[in-house]
């Protein structure tokens, strides 16, 4: 079973997701597609799910606040290699997760918006950045019915938080799935799954989570479910 990831290599941070994934399953094959765009959409073709992973800020060019641009750190490599891997993930209906920076991706990609910067459009009590000890953290309230409360079997809970960018008006094609007491979507999911592949979107990471939290460990089982059960699908096709 081969799972994508969008960059997993390069720092001791990208490496944490293929390892939070063999936590649940060991014999994962990890394919990373921090590589050339045309190699990369040819190694998802041989995956059965896609994680887009944390980084730099999305492009604001790419949601209509291009005069921001200097209010962001961003990799223009990465834009030109994501936003094609997740319309080419989407073609091939795989499942998809998107962590951070490619949950506020995929929700440009679906003609969204993000908040530039959280402090100066969003000021709140609720510190979201990192800080000098590394992830802050916060509660998070989990939408009822949703998708997300399927998964994690909870209402509330903690999460980390290092972004300083977040979604602001999420696309139609989504709904929240939890929200921070301050009103940020910290995770989304379809607006309507039917026939749809597998998508989530949350704005904490949860490779970073101590792994017993069920915003980590049940989004790991879930994901690998999903991808499990595609992949299954086409062997018997």
């Amino acid at each position: 079973m081969k799972i994508a990831i969008s960059r997993a290599s390069g720092t001791a941070k990208y490496a944490l997701y293929a390892h939070w994934l063999r936590l649940v399953e060991p014999s994962i094959e990890i394919i990373d597609l921090f590589v050339e765009p045309e190699q990369a959409e040819k190694n998802l073709m041989e995956c059965s799910g896609l994680i887009l992973t944390g980084g730099p800020d999305v492009n604001p060019e790419k949601y209509g606040k291009a005069e921001r641009h200097d209010e962001c750190f961003i990799d223009e490599d990465r834009d030109s290699l994501e936003f094609p891997i997740f319309e080419k993930a989407r073609e091939l209906k795989l499942p998809i997760l998107g962590i951070c920076r490619g949950a506020q991706l995929i929700n440009v990609a679906l003609w969204g918006t993000l908040f530039v910067d959280i402090h100066t459009d969003h000021p709140s009590d609720i510190h979201h950045q990192s800080n000098m000890q590394g992830d802050s953290s916060h509660k998070i309230d989990v939408v009822a019915g949703s998708l997300l409360k399927k998964i994690t079997k909870t209402s509330e809970g903690e999460v980390n938080s290092a972004h300083h960018q977040a979604i602001e008006y999420l696309s139609e094609h989504l709904r929240t799935s939890a929200e921070s007491p301050d009103g940020m979507i910290e995770a989304f999911e379809w607006n309507e799954p039917t026939g749809k592949p597998f998508l989530l979107g949350v704005q904490w990471h949860p490779e970073r989570l101590e792994f017993d939290n069920v915003f980590s460990h049940r989004i790991a089982e879930h994901f690998i479910f999903e991808v499990e059960s595609r992949s299954l699908l086409f062997r018997s096709l």
